[in-house]
C-alpha cells in the first residue's frame, strides 16, 4: 500500500472514532439532561401534589379577611386550600390595604394580608385602643422599574433616594440617556408608598411630585412606564410579586414592557428575595387584633398560614415562603 493511501485511512479512521465519540457524548449527555429535566418536572409535580386539602375550615366559620392587591392570589389560595372548596372571589369584598386596616381596627374584619401599617394607621389603631399584630407571612422585594428602552439597568439606593428627593433630575447623571427623570409617585397610605417611605427613604423628604407624576393605582404606574412614546424617561416601584407575576396575568403585553432594576447590583428575583441578599426586601404581613383569643378561629387561621402546608400552598401560587 503506497504512503499517502495509508496515511489518508489512518486519518479517515481517526475521524470516524472522533465522530462516534463525539456523538456518544451529546446521545448520553442529551439523555442525562433530559433525564434530569423531567425528573424536576416531576418533583414539581410532586410537591404540588403533596400539599395537603383536607378541610381545616368551612366557608362558614372562616374568618372574615380582608387583603391589598398583590395579596389577593395569596389569600384566595389560602381559602381555596384550607376549605377544600371553589370561591366565588367576587363575594369576598377585598377594599385593599388603608381601608382594610381601617375596618380592621373598627373590628369589621378579622384578620388582613398586607404590606406593613402606615403612621397613619397605627395612630387610627392607638385612638381606637387597638393594638395590631403584624406577622410576616411571605417574603417579598420593593422594586424600582423603568422602560424596557431605557439603557439604565442598576441604581445604588442612595441614587434612587436622589432621584425622590429630587437631586438627581436627569438619567445623564446615572448613566443614562440625556432625559429629564419623570418620578411617579403613589398616594399615601397606599401599600406601594408606605413601602417606599420606609424601606427605601428613610426618614429622607421625598419631593412633592407635579400632580400627573401622582398615580393611584399600580397597575396605572405600569401601563405609563410601559408605554414607549410617555414612558421612557419614567421610573415607578411597586412589590416584586405585583410587577413579576401579578401584572403579568393583568396583561403581559404591558409587564414586558418594564424593566426591573437591580439595587446596589443585586437583581430582584425570587432567589435573592429569599435569601435576604436583595437589598429592599420586606415582606407581606398577617395582621392581627393582638387580643385576639388564643383558641380563636383567627389564631388557628394564622397557625395554618404559617404551617409546612401552608407555606406550600403561598410556594404554589408564586409566592416567596418566610419559611
Amino acid at each position: 500500500m503506497k504512503k499517502p493511501v495509508k496515511i489518508l485511512l489512518v486519518t479517515l479512521f481517526i475521524i470516524l472514532v472522533i465522530t462516534l465519540c463525539v456523538v456518544s457524548y451529546l446521545y448520553f449527555t442529551g439523555k442525562m439532561v433530559n433525564k434530569e429535566i423531567s425528573q424536576n418536572i416531576l418533583d414539581s409535580n410532586n410537591t404540588q401534589n403533596k400539599i395537603e386539602t383536607d378541610a381545616i375550615f368551612t366557608i362558614e366559620n372562616y374568618p372574615k379577611v380582608d387583603a391589598s392587591l398583590a395579596t389577593q392570589p395569596l389569600t384566595n389560595a389560602f381559602i381555596k386550600n384550607f376549605t377544600n372548596q371553589d370561591i366565588d372571589i367576587s363575594k369576598l369584598n377585598y377594599t385593599n390595604t388603608h381601608p382594610g386596616y381601617v375596618k380592621l381596627i373598627n373590628g369589621e374584619v378579622d384578620l388582613l394580608v398586607v404590606t406593613e401599617p402606615s403612621e397613619e394607621e397605627l395612630a387610627l389603631a392607638k385612638e381606637k385602643n387597638v393594638e395590631l399584630e403584624v406577622i410576616p407571612v411571605v417574603k417579598e422585594g420593593f422594586v424600582f422599574y423603568v422602560n424596557g428602552e431605557n439603557s439604565v439597568n442598576n441604581l445604588s439606593l442612595e441614587q434612587i433616594q436622589k432621584i425622590y428627593t429630587g437631586e438627581i433630575t436627569n438619567w445623564s447623571q446615572v448613566g443614562g440617556e440625556n432625559l429629564e427623570i419623570k418620578a411617579f409617585q403613589r398616594p399615601e397610605n397606599s401599600g406601594s408608598q408606605t413601602g417606599m417611605l420606609s424601606l427605601v427613604m428613610k426618614g429622607l423628604k421625598l419631593a412633592t411630585p407635579p400632580k400627573e407624576n401622582l398615580i393611584q393605582s399600580m397597575s396605572e404606574i405600569i401601563n405609563l412606564v410601559s408605554d414607549y412614546d410617555n414612558g421612557k424617561n419614567a421610573i415607578g416601584y411597586s412589590y416584586y410579586y405585583y410587577a413579576k407575576t401579578m401584572y403579568a396575568g393583568i396583561d403581559e403585553k404591558v409587564a414586558n414592557g418594564i424593566k426591573l432594576l437591580s439595587v446596589n447590583g443585586i437583581k430582584p428575583n425570587n432567589e435573592n428575595i429569599r435569601s435576604g441578599e436583595y437589598p429592599l426586601n420586606t415582606a407581606y404581613y398577617i395582621v392581627i387584633n393582638k387580643n385576639e383569643p388564643k383558641e380563636s378561629n383567627v389564631r388557628k387561621l394564622v397557625e395554618a398560614m404559617l404551617s409546612a402546608r401552608g407555606q406550600a400552598v403561598a410556594e404554589s401560587v408564586g409566592y416567596v415562603g418566610v419559611k
